[in-house]
């Protein structure tokens, strides 16, 4: 089985589900996918370091192979999962404390 894929898209469907029910709304939000494209750029210089040297090693049997560059494609979806999950908590406690 494909572990990391399978949790990587997992993380993907969660992180748009909380952005629904928080009624934050960041996916609809411009400003964001500029946002993304910044962090999209730094995960290739580092990322793309990391795996094109080897310091970071993926076992084939848990992902599908797909690499953009020398990045597997599931990093890329756990890297918006993560951001985005980060951005609505922050979004969610700034909304709360006015």
């Amino acid at each position: 089985m494909k572990e990391y894929t399978v949790i990587a898209a997992a993380s993907v469907l969660a992180a748009i589900y909380l952005d629904r029910i928080s009624g934050i709304r960041l996916l609809a939000r411009k400003g964001y996918y500029f946002f993304l494209c910044v962090i999209l750029g730094f995960k290739l210089l580092v990322n793309g370091y990391l795996t094109g040297r080897g310091i970071v090693r993926y076992a084939p049997e848990f992902f599908m192979g797909i690499r953009l560059g020398s990045i597997p494609l599931e990093d890329f979806l756990f890297g918006f999962s993560m951001v985005t999950v980060a951005i609505l908590v922050w979004e969610y406690f700034r909304k709360e404390k006015q």
